[in-house]
């Protein structure tokens, strides 16, 4: 059964260190503007519990529609009692609905192999057993192709030094899991953030992704790191922007992506930038923060996965929300440069 405590861009893959980069906002505008928004296809991964694969892909720019089934075994129609018993054949897996113009199955490919332990043959983290086990099932010849040669990278990488288990399978038919376990991580938000902190896939992650926070810390500075990556809080009233009257707007110190505009910011004495709400509610994620023996909503950059504060419920505007940002987490650009920086787009902001 699943292990409870109580319980994301476009994507690439750098085939030098298996890292994912992240191209420049404007580059991202451009393609999605042109893209044809009617092409589809789908992807099917197994990577453990299918909350924790759902809550990665469901905000993806190019991704349509996620939903959590049962694949790759022989019992019709199974249920999530059944699939636990480990006796149907059946997998926990995600069945994507997605626009290859906007975010193609290699980039899908390159996020999926960062959310699992390829390595282990026994299911993944807390959760045991043949269910739990990982899997890419491919769609096509095309996908088949770019799967393994996915999977040939991650080895040739030297990233990890057990073999690689994960299966390239073909696709078999996908059973969708209960209406409860849709949209999980969303519905059961606290629950979800109980049982994935317990269940050891973040510390994984972190820990065996570490490399590029190398990268980056030599890129920003200590405070800027320190925030972005640890989760860190610079004091109130002394850091650069809390104060900040100027006309513009205030992107990802570490991606470049828009997050917050000074229309919507105001001075709400707490000593930390301020807003009422971001430019695009699609280029952050928020989820339940559970550190420091409190209960808050922590507020992430959905680009680039940095921490960027907290948002809570007494703001002024007609949400009634605050987000309360740290400044080291953004770059401030005047609306001056902001044609000249790409951001041209986002003069529309500032017309009345």
């Amino acid at each position: 059964m699943r292990f409870l405590i109580i319980d994301e861009k476009s994507y690439d893959l750098d085939k030098d260190n298996f890292r994912l980069a992240s191209p420049s906002y404007a580059q991202r505008r451009e393609d999605f503007m042109t893209a044809d928004k009617t092409n589809t296809e789908i992807a099917t991964f197994a990577g453990g519990c299918f909350w924790c694969m759902e809550s990665v892909y469901s905000p993806l720019p190019g991704v349509l529609e996620v939903l959590s089934g049962y694949t790759g075994g022989h019992v019709e129609n199974p249920t999530y009692n059944e699939v636990c018993s480990h006796t149907t054949g059946h997998r926990e897996a995600i069945q994507i609905k997605f626009n290859p113009n906007i975010v193609s199955y290699k980039e899908l490919l390159a996020l999926f192999w960062r959310q699992n332990d390829p390595t282990d043959p026994g299911g993944q983290f807390h959760d045991r057993g043949e269910s739990y086990q990982t899997a890419v099932f491919y769609h096509s010849e095309e996908q088949r192709r770019l799967a393994e040669e996915s999977k040939q990278a991650l080895i040739s990488s030297s990233h990890f030094d057990k073999p690689i288990v994960t299966e390239i399978l073909p696709a078999a038919p996908f059973y969708p899991a209960e209406d409860y376990h849709q949209g999980y991580h969303q519905k059961n938000a606290f629950r979800y953030a109980l049982y994935r902190q317990g269940s050891g896939r973040d510390a994984f992650i972190n820990k065996h992704w570490a490399k590029e926070k190398e990268q980056l810390k030599k890129r920003l500075t200590p405070l800027q790191f320190h925030v972005t990556q640890e989760k860190g809080t610079e004091p109130p009233f002394q850091n650069e922007l809390w104060n900040n009257k100027q006309e513009g707007i205030y992107v990802d110190v570490v991606s470049g992506e828009p997050l917050f505009s000074s229309r919507d910011k105001f001075d709400s004495g707490c000593g930390w930038p301020s807003f009422t709400r971001p430019v695009l509610k699609s280029n952050i994620v928020e989820k339940i923060d559970l550190s420091h023996n409190m209960t808050r909503t922590e507020v992430i950059s959905r680009n680039s996965e940095s921490h960027l504060g907290h948002v809570f419920d007494d703001g002024p505007g007609p949400d009634g929300l605050r987000y309360c940002i740290n400044s080291a987490a953004l770059r401030f650009i005047p609306k001056e440069d902001l044609e000249r920086e790409g951001y041209g787009d986002l003069l529309r902001l500032f017309r009345d």
